[in-house]
């Protein structure tokens, strides 16, 4: 599938999911086997831990939605995940959320890098790479948690 598949698809998994209060940090499609899998990472967007009765709530809302559209021809999976060990940080508050831990980014003009998250102001995150800072703008590059905090943030 293509980006502007998948965007459509986050989409689709947004509007099922957003009014149950989880939010949707990303959509893939993996082809498993010939039969594609819909992998949905989501959060909550009170921020507490996503529980396995989360992870059904959102299955039956997102399926239900699916099935109504079926934005995809023939057979396919819906699989949902909370953010893990590598969550994916896309928006200020989550580099807020994980001040002080690592992140790993790519951007643009081959930036990349693993270092600490070490302020945020804004849409403007810094990061202190090799004992300089470096501010990149949300947006503008990925992230993904590099380290596990030693608690729920």
């Amino acid at each position: 599938m293509n980006n502007n598949a998948t965007h459509n698809l986050e989409g689709l998994a947004r509007k099922a999911l957003a009014p149950l209060g989880f939010e949707v940090l990303e959509v893939q499609v993996q082809n498993l086997g010939g039969q594609p899998v819909v992998l949905i990472r989501i959060d909550r967007l009170d921020e507490q831990p996503v529980t396995v009765d989360d992870l059904t709530k959102a299955s039956r809302a997102a399926e239900a939605e699916f099935d109504r559209v079926d934005p995809i021809a023939g057979e396919y999976r819906l699989e949902f995940e909370s953010p893990g060990a590598k969550r994916p940080l896309i928006r200020a508050r989550h580099f807020e959320r994980m001040l002080g831990l690592k992140a790993r980014v790519r951007g643009e003009g081959g930036v990349a890098f693993t270092a600490p998250i070490t302020a945020v102001s804004g849409d403007q995150v810094t990061f202190t790479v090799n004992g300089e800072p470096q501010t990149l703008t949300v947006g503008t590059f990925q992230a993904n948690l590099a380290e596990f905090p030693d608690r729920h943030r």
